[in-house]
């Protein structure tokens, strides 16, 4: 199952991710895909709050993990884009901390396709000018995709 939603604005963007935490339990893991500024940190900015995680939420591109433990449930946030190989990873022991009691966002997860869990889901963010993405939500392995198009239909856009 496939479900894609319409975002106008970065607070849109924030909203499907508050919307969809509702959904997440602990041992699940998202990946965000796009090019660079296609919002994929706005979307985990969302999935914080709507978590319950107040602080701020900023994109670990340098420390490539970055664990926010004051929501209802801990988030594990990890930007890839610095990967090169999938063995930096292994080394460091990060692998460890993708799946387990906690809820983990890959960004620029095609880095090191291979640690990824069989059963999980897929957000693609397509930009379509200006301030206005397309945002796409795909299981893989039977994961469910939960139905949140109500947010763009019940005015809070998407």
């Amino acid at each position: 199952m496939t479900q894609s939603l319409l975002s106008r604005s970065r607070a849109d963007t924030q909203a499907v991710g508050r919307a969809l935490s509702g959904f997440l339990k602990p041992g699940d893991v998202v990946l965000i895909s796009g090019p660079l500024g296609a919002g994929k940190s706005e979307l985990a900015r969302g999935v914080a709050r709507g978590l319950g995680i107040m602080e701020p939420v900023t994109s670990p591109t340098f420390t490539l993990l970055n664990v926010y433990q004051s929501g209802r449930v801990i988030l594990h946030h990890f930007d890839w884009y610095r990967i090169r190989d999938p063995e930096e990873l292994l080394v460091s022991g990060l692998d460890e901390f993708i799946r387990g009691d906690w809820v983990t966002l890959i960004e620029w997860h095609g880095r090191a396709e291979v640690l990824l869990p069989e059963d999980c889901l897929e957000i693609a963010l397509r930009p379509l000018g200006g301030d206005a993405r397309e945002i796409t939500l795909s299981g893989r392995g039977g994961f469910p995709v939960p139905d949140i198009r109500e947010i763009s239909e019940g005015g809070e856009g998407a």
